[in-house]
């Protein structure tokens, strides 16, 4: 870590300023991360990514089952 020098409690204080608001928009994406995995684990959304391949797998039985007839 670099070691900074200060000249004045100043610097200090602004320094932990900018700190604290580093800190807090790092808790607020951490936060968001969170929300987004979360609607992206509904099972709604995961069985609607699964739909088109539902799909094609209900179309080729279909087929199949109608080549067999014939």
């Amino acid at each position: 870590m670099i070691q900074t020098q200060y000249t004045s409690f100043e610097e200090i204080d602004d320094n932990l300023k900018i700190l604290k608001l580093q800190r807090q928009i790092e808790e607020e994406k951490v936060k968001l991360a969170i929300q987004n995995t979360k609607k992206e684990l509904y099972p709604t959304n995961i069985l609607g990514g699964l739909a088109p391949l539902i799909q094609k797998v209900a179309i080729s039985l279909i087929a199949k089952k109608l080549l067999n007839k014939l």
